[in-house]
């Protein structure tokens, strides 16, 4: 005891080398899926895109016994990709963007510029005609919708949008004195022009003075902020309150943001409209598998029905390469290719 006393006593040394430094600890490296993350975010990828890739490559790893990346290469890749077709039964677009997730893998995030990735054999995509409904039958389908639901479907057939564009819109996007619609970020990143129907000009308008409300009610209560793309939220601190840049369907709850901590208001989940849509087709008594994507088909084909160019249908589209709209002319009233048939004449 007193040994213990007298240790504790004692001067301590000046020798540098005998002082014990604390030192700061040393940083981990990110894990992997965080590093997919970054790279896919780095790229300015859509969230749908990095949700489907970690996905893959999450189920890729538990497949080969949680083994590292680093330590497999064509053997694993091959096995899972030909599970998920032999046991899995999945389509060939499923495997080819399972393949597509972990090429980015070895490719982007681990840098492994590896000869066999090109070797690869990707399972032949399978082209199907798109479902269509006729005039009559979209109108069986809208008449079964009501309110914002109506007006969301009616801008899907009417402008040619899609389920996610129609979703996203905001206020800044609708031009009614110029009868049209500015698609930001559609598929590919790309921005786009399309038609805003007349026949849901004055409902959406009078939505939108709701919308305002509810965003001046949001204003007085501290709230009405919004997701602002990319960096803008940093350049332009107040933009994500002002009116322009409100949601055109916004959600009826607003939620917190996990990153900021601070309250927002999002637009309406696109599975509500999903649902309303299903239900009208199946009260309809629609003997087709009709979708919200259907009315985007439905719109392409009855443009070109009446007589309208396809470059300007393309472009309406927001198509890259005109031979994608060229589908359309499978689906035409008018039989295959839009031919009429020699024991019609």
């Amino acid at each position: 005891m007193i040994a213990q006393i007298a240790k504790s006593l004692r001067p301590a040394s000046t020798d540098p080398f005998s002082v014990r430094e604390k030192t700061a600890p040393v940083p981990q490296a990110p894990r992997l899926l965080d590093q997919v993350r970054a790279a896919i975010r780095a790229r300015h990828l859509s969230f749908r895109t990095e949700k489907a890739y970690v996905g893959w490559i999450r189920r890729f790893i538990f497949f080969s016994g949680k083994r590292h990346p680093r330590e497999m290469g064509e053997p694993e890749v091959t096995k899972f990709l030909s599970h998920l077709a032999v046991k899995g039964r999945v389509s060939a677009s499923t495997q080819n963007q399972a393949l597509a997730a972990i090429l980015f893998l070895y490719r982007d995030v681990l840098g492994q510029g590896l000869d066999w990735l090109d070797d690869i054999v990707r399972a032949k995509h399978t082209v199907r005609l798109p479902v269509v409904l006729t005039r009559e039958q979209v109108q069986d389908v809208l008449s079964n919708l009501r309110g914002v639901a109506w007006i969301q479907a009616s801008l899907l057939y009417g402008a040619g949008l899609r389920l996610m564009e129609c979703s996203r819109l905001r206020v800044k996007d609708i031009n009614f004195s110029q009868h049209r619609i500015t698609v930001r970020e559609g598929k590919g990143g790309k921005d786009r022009v399309t038609v805003l129907p007349d026949k849901v000009a004055a409902a959406l308008g009078k939505h939108l003075e709701n919308v305002r409300v509810l965003h001046r009610r949001d204003l007085e209560l501290g709230l009405g902020r919004v997701e602002l793309p990319h960096a803008l939220a940093q350049k332009y601190p107040n933009a994500n309150r002002e009116w322009a840049w409100q949601w055109v369907f916004p959600a009826s709850r607003p939620y917190v943001d996990p990153e900021t901590g601070r309250p927002r208001r999002h637009h309406l989940h696109e599975s509500v409209l999903q649902r309303a849509v299903k239900d009208s087709v199946r009260r309809a008594g629609i003997p087709v598998p009709a979708t919200c994507h259907t009315f985007r088909h439905s719109f392409a084909t009855h443009l070109l029905e009446a007589g309208q160019d396809i470059r300007t249908i393309q472009e309406l589209l927001g198509h890259s390469d005109v031979t994608t709209t060229m589908i359309y002319t499978h689906v035409l009233n008018r039989g295959g290719l839009g031919v009429r048939s020699p024991l019609d004449r």
